[in-house]
This record gives C-alpha cells, sequence and structure tokens, in this order.
C-alpha cells in the first residue's frame, strides 16, 4: 500500500490538537506528507524538519506563514489541486479543506475530522460579527460566500470513503452538517511529559488561545467577582482586551513556553475552561497533572472530564452550565467546598485513557478493517 497524508497547513504557529495527530500517523505509517502550505520542513525546530512535503500554489502567496485564513475563498480550489493519482490510500487530517481532495474509485479515502469547517458552520455569525466583511455590502458577499462554503463543504465530505471523529460530540456534527457515520477514536495526548503534583498552590488556571469563541473573558469576569487568583496562558486577538479586563486577582501572562505551562497545570487547585471544545487536549493535559478540570459542560469536556457530583468515587472535576460568569462563580465555591474529595491519581489514571498508545491502537485496527472492508468491494 502506497500512502499520502493531507492536512491543512503546517506552519510554527500551527501546533493544536490536529498536528499532534499528523505526528503520531507518522511514526506508525510510512507515508508522504501534503498541505496547502508548509513552513515546517525548512524549521529546525519542527519534528518535520527536513521532511518533503507536498503543497499547493498557496505557498508561493504573500504572507501565508501566519496562516492562509485570509485566503479562506481559494482553499477549495488549492486543495482541489493536490494530485494523488499514484496513491492507494488517502488519509486526510482535516478540519477546513483536507478532506475535499480528489481521488479516484480505486483509492481509499479515511478522513480524521475534527470538525466540520468552523467558518461554514458553528461559528459564522460570530465569524461575521467580529469582522469588517460582517457588515454593509461586503457582509452580502461575505454571507453569499458562506452559503457556496457550506455547499461545497458537503460536496466533498462525498469524497471520503470513512470518517474518523476525534470525539462523540465531533461524531454529532459529522453526522449533522454531512449526515455521515464516524468512527470515535480519541486524539494522542502527551501525557506522560505532564509532572504529577499531589501539593497544590492557592490559585487557579486556564490555558488558552485568546480569540472570542474560546470565552476565556467569562472566566476572567468570574474571577473579577470571586477575588480568587487565576492565571491566564495564551496568546490571541483578545490578549490586551483581557489585561484591561483583569483585576489585580487576574494575571494575563500571554504565551509562555511549554516547560513553564507544565509548572503552572502541575501546581494549579483547579484547572479552568469555558469553551465548548470539539475534545480539548488540555483538559486532559491538566488531569494528567493530577489537576481537578471545572469546565463548562458541553462538546468534549463531557467525555473526557468525570463531574464528581455523578461520579463521586472517581470524579476529576466539576461541569457547569449555563455558559455564563454565575454558573462559573458557583462551580468553583461547590469545587472548594469539595476539594479534598479529588484524587490526583484518580485524575492521572483518567487521562491515560487517552494516550498515544491507545491511539496508536485504535487507529491502525480501524486502517486495517477499512482496507480488508473497501477492497472487498472493489471489482477485479
Amino acid at each position: 500500500m502506497k500512502y499520502a497524508l493531507v492536512h491543512e497547513w503546517l506552519t510554527p504557529k500551527a501546533t493544536g490538537g490536529s498536528e499532534l495527530v499528523v505526528l503520531e500517523i507518522l511514526k506508525h505509517l510510512e507515508t508522504d506528507l501534503y498541505a496547502l502550505i508548509d513552513f515546517e520542513s525548512a524549521n529546525p525546530q519542527s519534528e518535520l524538519f527536513g521532511r518533503t512535503i507536498g503543497t499547493t500554489f498557496l505557498q508561493r502567496f504573500p504572507f501565508t506563514r501566519n496562516g492562509v485564513q485570509k485566503y479562506l475563498p481559494l482553499l477549495p480550489l488549492a486543495i482541489e489541486q493536490l494530485d494523488l493519482r499514484d496513491y492507494d490510500v488517502i488519509l486526510s487530517s482535516s478540519h477546513a479543506v483536507a478532506k475535499g481532495v480528489l481521488t479516484t474509485s480505486q483509492q481509499l479515502h479515511i478522513c480524521y475530522c475534527h470538525t466540520p469547517m468552523r467558518y461554514a458552520w458553528d461559528l459564522t455569525f460570530d465569524y461575521l460579527n467580529n469582522s469588517s466583511l460582517g457588515c454593509g455590502m461586503a457582509g452580502m458577499f461575505t454571507r453569499y460566500f458562506l452559503h457556496q462554503l457550506r455547499q461545497w463543504d458537503v460536496l466533498s465530505a462525498n469524497r471520503v470513503d470513512y470518517f474518523i471523529a476525534n470525539s462523540q460530540h465531533t461524531a454529532r456534527r459529522i453526522w449533522r452538517c454531512y449526515r455521515r457515520s464516524a468512527e470515535v477514536i480519541y486524539p494522542p495526548v502527551e501525557v506522560d511529559r505532564f509532572p504529577i503534583l499531589e501539593q497544590k498552590e492557592n490559585f487557579y488556571l486556564t490555558v488558552s488561545r485568546l480569540v472570542s469563541y474560546k470565552q476565556v473573558s467569562l472566566i476572567v469576569r468570574a474571577f473579577n467577582q470571586l477575588g480568587r487568583s487565576l492565571v491566564v496562558i495564551g496568546d490571541g486577538s483578545q490578549l490586551q482586551q483581557l489585561r484591561q479586563l483583569a483585576q489585580p486577582n487576574v494575571q494575563v501572562l500571554g504565551p509562555q513556553p511549554d516547560g513553564a505551562v507544565e509548572q503552572y497545570m502541575a501546581k494549579a487547585q483547579a484547572f479552568v475552561y469555558a469553551a465548548c471544545e470539539d475534545f480539548g487536549i488540555a483538559l486532559v493535559e491538566a488531569q494528567a497533572c493530577g489537576t481537578p478540570v471545572i469546565a463548562y459542560g458541553a462538546g468534549g469536556a463531557t467525555e473526557t472530564v468525570r463531574d464528581l457530583r455523578s461520579f463521586p468515587e472517581t470524579g476529576t472535576g466539576l461541569l457547569f452550565s449555563p455558559q455564563t460568569p454565575a454558573a462559573l462563580v458557583e462551580a468553583v465555591e461547590v469545587f472548594e467546598q469539595d476539594r479534598k474529595k479529588f484524587s490526583p491519581a484518580i485524575a492521572q489514571k483518567q487521562a491515560n485513557q487517552f494516550s498515544p498508545k491507545h491511539f496508536e491502537q485504535r487507529y491502525l485496527d480501524f486502517l486495517k478493517r477499512c482496507c480488508q472492508e473497501f477492497s472487498s468491494t472493489i471489482a477485479p
């Protein structure tokens, strides 16, 4: 079998869960790698340094090193220009357009879907309301383009033979958008690199990209009201806004090196998260440190965090709802009453269910099953 692995973009700033999945697949399969753009093969700090990676015409466009979202109307066209006819199996890692590559009826296409394209579906109105392109005449054209993008997105889903989802939450969204079923295989989390500390310090922590849908401002407003010590780590368009919003008990540190993040996670008395995530790797990383999690009770958090009120013996955190500062304030107060009921060892055990070893076994088993099933349907 000759494999091709297709991802959206590979840049120094793209270091999320989807990139971890790509790196993990590359450890276990001999496959060529393709992307819309690649700035990692020339980055000495990257695990992809020196690797030959196929790209599209967007590689030559200006300012793509920081991402290709500015060229959003061209992404479907660009991904369709990758010529993959020489491969038996196409593996796509998709959160935007990677699943839209063109294949033949003799090629097996398996898509690991991190999320249906957020711009076109769940975040459409956030995108319009927080962009100058959402107003006036430009807004009319933007709305029409997003309408066309949704049509292409559904059409391109028909090019996939088998879908994998990174959570049950994402599997439901795949069904809602594409009417396709998906196998759930949780992404790999490097749980072994996080230190576990039994003795916690007197502060709360959140680590996140500082953009609107992550709801970090909700956390800051809640802790302004509580007066408890909160540390905010991350970078994004809302960094300065959050610093202005924060009261003296809230430290907005901005981006920090990995080693510092690991230490903060291990020492925090609880990790706080208010976004609805498709999976939420940071929630698992916190539990790997033995740190309880207080998270909004929707999306992937409901699959990775065991609420103490439902699991008194094995609880690893608390889930709050609705998505409001008042609900978070109440959850923190409940946590402080029940703090001694949380066990770092139980939290670590919960996190270990999402280790790279579990991902490897489930992904390779599913790949083998799909190859056998697909080959049996191809006429001789």
